[in-house]
């Protein structure tokens, strides 16, 4: 084809003259196979990319088959096709038409080893997917599900978090639950490295716990696929966001009419699609959802509708109330994440076969590969085994990470996974404390099926569970502020450790011949530097401040308003109430600021051994900065007290109130601002396990 023709198909493409295209194949049939931009796109590649369903379709459907098997097989620069662009985009519409031309293009790859199905399933695209899965001539195979690195279509989707799509990928292919890549990864070893996805491994605020804990989130349901295009009777209404609220309770009121008068909840009927569908993967999906409905509700359903309009009730306070719409939102999504997670955590631990392992005759380790059905070779030595197997188990990640539900579910449907150990020797016990998740840890030390054998187990450094909890890593995993408070959650996690271990337990030496007391001394050794540097630059900042208030306050305590009485000495003012808050406000205020004064010089005295920092040092620093406070507010208000004379008869009591109101404003601001580390000061007293920092580092 002439550069001149190239140069006109790329204008007319994109300006959107897609007649004058057709005019173009009807004076050149070889048009439509013309490369038209630097990544090779030929005209149904950009057809495709602005969704030109209508021209693809009246193309298709003028050409004859071998043409467009031609063009529809042409790849760009990144092998993709046009079903790969598609797909990947979520046109639904193209995927079905094309899909329709040659169901072989689903299998086709991209230099990425990819496929159509592949891509709508990477990028979430759940109604492209169904559709290309529901054209599959053999949906057995399992060839157009896997990249050439062995990631299949579950390992991607739950890579990118899109559970929904991935809990229907397990139903419809079983067998990937067990699937690994090259780096012997399956997809649970993909969701125990996503602790973030998971209630146990997510802080939130007070507030958020409430509302939270309000949120209902249903079930994900069974789906199947559509193969034209259309996802059921479902109709989808486009409303504003602010019309949400309506909505919801329209809806709420449709099933309470229905309750009242059926007595069960709405269902979804079958789509006239489903006569569609292969009788297998028809069977498959009722028996799914035959299993499904055993399952008790969390409610009757009379019950349910008073729930979800209590819960709808609890959201219009919240938003009447300022706390808005989106916050509430953005909570609900992350509730949706992780009841989504945990049923595919669910589907996956119980479709799996982590530790069902196959003997051949030889009596040598064998385990099932589902590419293509075929068995790794027995004779392999066990190095080759681990590599495809990953070199820690799943449990073991989820441990580490943190993931309570995860480590909670393995054990107790695969209570033989507690043996499992990693390259170190490191079991599920030993990781829970060298990472420091206190809620795994607390876990296990409750778990009837976590033997006393488990916390004995050894490292291959002779490390006993003590040596793990004593070491100090580079990342400060405790939420709390500053080295000496870090310090403190490091000895407390030690100590609790130490008193959980079973009664048996014994002291021990790593190969390096220490104790775990002399490992925490050891690498604990900087962050007690630091700390004595941080509380003696408060204690120091805090004494001065403590003593200037002292100061006032015994200038303030001797200087008695309205003088005294010549005769008798006694004060002119006094019995009336303003005179004796000043007087009690004054005495406060210097006994409070000489009792921080000497807190804060204790600090400065104090030893600063390791133990000190658990509850001594914490305990002065809290009671210092207690009684700095309460000298400061009292020496506020014998001021105000006092000075109330002053004023009393120039201006009325509204706007004398109203200046010491504006007078307090900057010492409430410097209260506020401590005011975190008051609380934490306070909390991590009575708090026995520590608070730890969920966020995702690389290993």
């Amino acid at each position: 084809m002439e550069e001149v023709g190239v140069e006109s198909l790329f204008n007319y493409a994109m300006k959107g003259q897609w007649r004058e295209v057709l005019e173009a194949y009807e004076n050149n049939p070889r048009a439509l196979e013309a490369k038209i931009t630097k990544a090779e796109d030929t005209v149904l590649h950009i057809a495709v990319y602005v969704g030109q369903t209508n021209f693809l379709t009246t193309l298709l459907e003028n050409i004859t088959e071998d043409v467009s098997l031609a063009i529809l097989n042409m790849p760009n620069s990144k092998g993709y096709t046009p079903l790969h662009v598609a797909a990947e985009l979520g046109n639904v519409d193209i995927c079905n038409t094309i899909a329709k031309r040659d169901p072989k293009l689903i299998l086709c790859l991209n230099f990425e080893g990819e496929t159509p199905l592949f891509l709508a399933a990477i990028h979430g695209k759940k109604d492209a997917f169904f559709c290309l899965h529901g054209h599959l001539q053999n949906k057995d195979d399992y060839l157009p599900c896997r990249k050439r690195n062995g990631d299949t279509i579950l390992h991607s989707t739950l890579s990118n978090e899109y559970f929904g799509l991935a809990l229907q990928i397990i139903r419809l292919y079983p067998n990937l639950t067990d699937s690994v890549n090259e780096d012997g990864l399956s997809a649970l070893h993909i969701l125990a490295m996503k602790p973030n996805c998971f209630k146990s491994s997510t802080w939130m605020v007070f507030l958020d716990r409430i509302i939270y804990n309000c949120l209902i989130v249903d079930e994900l349901k069974e789906e199947t696929e559509d193969l034209s295009g259309s996802r059921g009777d479902t109709q989808i209404f486009n409303y504003p966001m602010n019309y949400g609220t309506c909505i919801s309770f329209l809806y709420l009121l449709k099933n309470a009419v229905k309750v009242i008068t059926i007595g069960t909840k709405d269902s979804k009927t079958a789509t006239d699609d489903e006569g569609n569908l292969s009788q297998s993967c028809y069977l498959k999906c009722e028996q799914e959802r035959a299993r499904k409905e055993k399952k008790s509700n969390r409610f009757p359903p009379n019950w349910e509708v008073f729930i979800r309009f209590l819960t709808f009730m609890m959201k219009a306070l919240l938003i009447l109330f300022g706390v808005g719409a989106s916050w509430i939102e953005k909570i609900q999504r992350k509730k949706e994440k992780h009841m989504r997670a945990k049923q595919v955590m669910d589907e996956l631990i119980q479709r799996a076969s982590l530790y069902k392992y196959d003997y051949t005759g030889n009596n040598s380790l064998a385990f099932q590969h589902d590419k293509g059905g075929e068995k790794i070779d027995s004779n392999m030595n066990k190095g080759d085994i681990d590599k495809k197997r990953g070199r820690e188990s799943p449990i073991l990640i989820a441990a580490k990470m943190g993931v309570t539900e995860m480590v909670e579910k393995i054990l107790t449907t695969f209570p033989v996974a507690i043996h499992d150990v990693n390259h170190d020797n490191k079991n599920v016990v030993l990781l829970a404390i060298e990472n420091r998740q206190p809620r795994v840890y607390n876990l296990l030390t409750k778990k009837n099926l976590v033997k006393e054998r488990a916390f004995h187990q050894i490292d291959n450094q002779g490390n006993s569970a003590l040596h793990l909890a004593a070491t100090c890593r580079e990342h400060r995993p405790w939420r709390v502020p500053g080295a000496a408070m870090q310090m403190q959650w490091e000895y407390k996690w030690y100590k609790l450790v130490k008193n959980s271990m079973p009664p048996n337990f014994y002291a021990r030496y790593n190969n390096k011949g220490q104790t775990a007391k002399q490992v925490f001394l050891n690498t604990h050794g900087q962050v007690v530097k630091e700390g004595r540097k941080w509380l003696e630059k408060t204690s120091e900042s805090c004494s001065v401040i403590a003593a200037l208030v002292a100061s006032v306050a015994f200038t303030t305590a001797t200087s008695i308003p309205g003088g005294n009485d010549e005769n008798t000495g006694m004060p002119l003012l006094g019995g009336q109430v303003d005179f004796n808050v000043f007087a009690v406000a004054s005495l406060v205020a210097l006994c409070s600021s000489v009792t921080a004064l000497v807190l804060f010089l204790s600090i400065l005295t104090s030893r600063y051994q390791e133990k000190d920092f658990a509850v001594d040092l914490p305990r002065k620093l809290l009671l210092g900065m207690t009684s700095l406070w309460t000298s400061i507010a009292s020496v506020l208000v014998s001021f105000c007290a006092g000075h109330f004379y002053i004023i009393e008869y120039g201006l009325k009591s509204s706007s004398t109130y109203l200046i010491y109101a504006l007078t307090c404003l900057p010492v409430s601001f410097f209260v506020l601002v401590q005011l975190p580390l008051y609380l934490d000061l306070m909390l991590a007293l009575f708090r026995k396990v520590p608070q730890r920092i969920y966020k995702v580092f690389s290993h």
